[in-house]
C-alpha cells in the first residue's frame, strides 16, 4: 500500500499525536508499505524568538502555509494512495481528500463535548468553541474512521452524524511492555527510587492534574479509607501518586482532609521499569476518572497483575473489561463526601478479597490486558486500510 500520513507538527505542545504517527509510520514501513508523512513545517516560526510572535507564526505555518503545500502533494501522489489522518483534530484538511481513499483515526471527542457545554467540569471559551466547530465541519467530510473505543464511536455518531457502519473500533495498544515483575526485583527498584516497597503494598494512582483525573476524588476516597482503618485499629496503606503535586483548590482542600495516619507520596518521571515495579507491588490501583480519552493506566496496571478500581462510565469500564471494581462517576463537587464514602466501601471490598478470590481477579485482568498488543492493533488498522482501498478500486 501507498500510505500518506497526515499528522500534527512536532512543534505542538502535546507530543502524544506525533508519537502515535511515528509509531504508525514505523509499523507500516516494517510491514513493507510505502509511507509519506505530511505535516506543517516551522517556516515562519523558526526565525522568531518572541513567544507571542512564535505562537501566531505557528498558526500561519499550520493553517495557511501547510494546506497550500498539502494540495500540491495530493496532486502528485498516485491515485491508489491512502490518506490516513492520525487524529480527528486534523479534520480541517479532510475536505481536501474527500474524493480520494482516506481513513481518520478518532481518539476522543472530549474537547468537542466540552465546547458544546456538555462537560460542566471543563468549560470552554469562545475561541475554543469556534475552533472545535472548525474541526467538526472538517472531519464530517470524511467517510471512514477508526475509533479507539466504543465511546468514541458513539460520539462520532451522535455529535458528528457519522454512520456507525463507517466506523471501526480498534482499541489502543499498550505503549510499553508491562507484565508482573518478581517481588524481589520490584522491591529493589522501588527502594532505589526511594519509594515504599513494604510487603503489604500501597495504593497507587498514575495520572496528572488534568480536570478529568478527579484528583480531589482520589484524596477524598483515600481520606475515607484512612478513617475507616483508624476506626478499626488497622494501619492504612500509603497512597503513591505518580504525578505532580496538585494545584487545583478543590484537590488541595481534599488533600488537607486526609488524617495524619495516612501518607500521600508524590513522584513523577519514573522510568518504565520503576513504573512497572510500582504497578506490580501495589495493593490496588485507583483510577476514578470523570472522563478519559482511553485510559492506558488501567490496562497497564492489569497487565502487571494489579487490581483496579475505576469509574463505571465509558470508556473506563470498556477499557477495564471484566475484572475491575467499579464506582459511580462523581456527579458534582457537592457530592464528594457521599461519593467518597461509597467509593471507599468498594476499595475495602477489593482489599478484603481472599487470596483465591484475588488471584482469580488478577488472572482475569491479565487475560484481558493481553488483548492490547501492538501487533494486533496494527493488523486491525491495516485491515481497515486495505478494505478502503479495495472499495475505492
Amino acid at each position: 500500500m501507498r500510505i500518506a500520513l497526515i499528522t500534527h507538527p512536532g512543534f505542538v505542545t502535546s507530543q502524544s499525536m506525533p508519537r502515535f504517527a511515528a509509531q504508525l509510520r514505523g509499523a507500516c514501513l516494517q510491514r513493507g508499505h510505502e509511507v509519506s508523512v505530511h505535516t506543517a513545517s516551522p517556516v515562519l516560526s523558526r526565525w522568531l524568538t518572541h513567544p507571542r510572535l512564535v505562537k501566531w507564526a505557528r498558526y500561519i505555518d499550520q493553517y495557511l502555509l501547510f494546506p497550500l503545500r498539502f494540495r500540491k502533494d495530493i496532486a502528485h501522489l498516485p491515485a491508489d494512495t491512502l490518506f490516513v489522518f492520525c487524529d480527528q483534530a486534523l479534520g480541517p484538511w479532510c475536505p481536501l481528500v474527500s474524493h480520494r481513499p482516506h481513513v481518520v483515526h478518532a481518539h476522543d471527542l472530549l474537547a468537542l463535548r466540552s465546547a458544546m457545554g456538555l462537560i460542566a467540569e471543563n468549560p470552554t471559551g469562545w475561541s475554543g468553541r469556534v475552533y472545535q466547530r472548525y474541526i467538526l465541519r472538517g472531519f464530517q467530510h470524511a467517510r471512514r474512521f477508526i475509533a479507539i473505543s466504543s465511546r468514541t464511536q458513539a460520539d462520532l455518531v451522535h455529535f458528528a452524524g457519522i454512520p456507525s457502519e463507517q466506523i471501526t473500533v480498534v482499541h489502543n495498544d499498550l505503549n510499553d511492555h508491562f507484565e508482573p515483575m518478581p517481588s524481589a526485583r520490584a522491591s529493589r527498584l522501588l527502594e532505589e527510587a526511594r519509594l515504599p516497597a513494604q510487603a503489604q503494598g500501597y495504593l497507587l494512582h498514575v495520572g496528572g492534574n488534568q480536570w478529568y483525573k478527579n484528583v480531589a476524588g482520589i484524596f477524598a476516597l483515600y481520606a475515607a479509607y484512612v478513617r475507616r482503618c483508624v476506626a478499626s485499629g488497622q494501619p492504612p496503606l500509603p497512597l503513591l501518586m505518580v504525578s505532580k503535586p496538585p494545584t487545583q483548590r478543590a484537590a488541595l482542600a481534599a488533600l488537607g482532609e486526609v488524617p495524619d495516619a495516612g501518607q500521600v507520596i508524590f513522584r513523577q518521571g519514573l522510568s518504565a521499569q520503576t513504573l512497572q515495579a510500582a504497578y506490580s507491588l501495589s495493593a490496588a490501583f485507583l483510577f476514578p476518572s470523570l472522563a478519559e480519552g482511553f485510559g492506558w493506566p488501567i490496562v497497564e496496571a492489569q497487565a502487571c497483575g494489579t487490581l483496579v478500581l475505576t469509574t463505571d462510565d465509558a470508556p473506563m469500564n470498556e477499557v477495564a473489561g471484566p475484572a475491575p471494581f467499579l464506582v459511580t462517576r462523581l456527579a458534582s463537587p457537592d457530592a464528594l463526601a457521599a461519593w467518597s464514602a461509597v467509593a471507599s466501601e468498594r476499595l475495602h471490598s477489593l482489599l478484603a478479597l481472599s487470596p483465591p478470590e484475588r488471584e482469580a481477579r488478577v488472572q482475569q485482568g491479565l487475560a484481558w490486558a493481553a488483548r492490547f498488543q501492538r501487533q494486533a492493533a496494527i493488523d486491525a488498522y491495516l485491515a481497515v486500510y486495505a478494505s478502503v482501498l479495495n472499495e475505492a478500486s
